[in-house]
């Protein structure tokens, strides 16, 4: 039982809540972005280029032989990837610019003067009262 509540308190951990999180959602971003290049970009830079599908893309080694499949390398498919990773990089680097901005800005706006303590107000009402008697 020892075991159980132990992983139960790591697994509510903050952290590892928020690492969770983070990885599902980086996951489906994942998705619309390979979404985004294979159905948006993809097909017009292959018609700039000769309507060539870069997916198709393969140097044969070996041809197809009865029931032998054939012996490819798949460049094709390894560009598509590098542009997946380039499109996803961009878009992290421009979400972390925006936050960090953003940061900047919270950081340079000056934070309102802290609260006077008990101990401030009473020399300050003393104060006051002195000035009173001095000018009564």
């Amino acid at each position: 039982m020892k075991l159980l509540d132990e992983f139960k308190a790591f697994a509510m951990r903050g952290n590892v809540v928020d690492m969770a999180v983070g990885i599902i959602i980086g996951a489906a971003f994942g998705k619309v972005v390979s979404s985004f290049v294979n159905n948006v970009v993809m097909p017009p830079l292959g018609v700039l280029i000769g309507g060539v599908n870069f997916t198709d893309l393969a140097i044969v080694l070996k041809q197809a032989e009865g029931d032998a499949a054939e012996v490819a390398i798949g460049y094709g498919m390894f560009i598509q990837s590098v542009v997946d990773f380039l499109i996803i990089a961009a878009a992290v680097f421009t979400a972390v610019k925006v936050m960090n901005s953003l940061k900047k800005k919270e950081e340079a706006a000056p934070a309102a003067p802290p609260a006077p303590s008990k101990e401030e107000v009473l020399l300050g009402e003393i104060r006051d009262l002195l000035k009173e008697q001095k000018q009564g």
